[in-house]
């Protein structure tokens, strides 16, 4: 084995050891992202009358507050909190440099003109592989590949003992967290909020995969769909998701603590 890969070997074993150190000297979540997908530039999906980068802003904004008002004792960082671009790989950075416990990434779904009937929400964990093999289907990768900085920060070879170290990093520690979230976020929306489920799913989303902790992407509801629409921009539904979120990471918060 070359000096290299086994510095990257035994920096894994120790960073392993140290992750089950803690847990079993009594873990607590101490700090949350929260990240409002897309923003100036990019505003993502379009609805009859709203933006994406505006809602997701609002959502992850009343997200944040809420979180401070009901867990104090967490430490709460947004990666946007205007209408702003923020490099998608410096929103990961901003989470890794912060050892964030979770990372929370908001968004709104849409599909293609001609389907304004389709509603649901869906929470995703990051998936590893290849790029061309990523699932294009949300279309959140899209704007990141046209991205001028992507060939720098967004390749992934998979003989690289550093990427190979980053995979089994994620698939040992992080990948069975994010599904417990997830899944509690997705409860939440479908048992309390009566939404429609369209599940939980692991898809190649550049920006999960970059984050060094348990992370989601919730795509909160269908902009290109006008009961939905409406929904996800009035002040009652807004309430209803953030509510949501907070009482999955509460619950996530107690599994994961105990």
């Amino acid at each position: 084995m070359q000096p290299r890969n086994i510095f990257l070997y035994f920096t894994f074993l120790l960073f392993t050891f140290s992750f089950f150190n803690a847990n079993a000297q009594g873990y607590k979540i101490k700090t949350i992202v929260i990240d409002a997908g897309h923003g100036g530039v990019k505003p993502g999906a379009k609805g009859a009358y709203s933006w994406e980068k505006d809602v997701a802003l609002k959502v992850a904004l009343k997200l944040g507050a809420k979180l401070q008002e009901e867990l104090p004792q967490i430490k709460v960082i947004q990666t946007r909190k205007t209408d702003v671009d923020v490099d998608w790989y410096r929103r990961a950075e901003i989470a890794n440099d912060a050892k964030a416990d979770l990372f929370i990434s908001i968004h709104c779904n849409s599909m293609p003109k001609g389907n304004n009937y389709t509603k649901g929400t869906e929470t995703f964990v990051g998936a590893y592989r290849r790029i061309n093999e990523m699932d294009a289907g949300l279309k959140e990768n899209e704007e990141i590949i046209k991205d001028k900085n992507f060939k720098k920060h967004g390749t992934y070879d998979p003989t690289d003992p550093e990427e190979i170290i980053l995979l089994s990093l994620y698939k040992s520690l992080y990948r069975s967290k994010s599904l417990a979230l997830a899944s509690y976020i997705q409860k939440n929306y479908t048992e309390v909020n009566k939404r429609v489920n369209r599940g939980v799913k692991e898809q190649g989303l550049l920006i999960l995969q970059r984050a060094a902790m348990p992370s989601v992407l919730t795509e909160i509801g269908f902009i290109s769909n006008p009961e939905e629409e409406r929904y996800i921009n009035s002040d009652e539904g807004q309430e209803e998701i953030v509510t949501a979120i907070v009482n999955a990471i509460k619950q996530y918060k107690k599994e994961v603590e105990n």
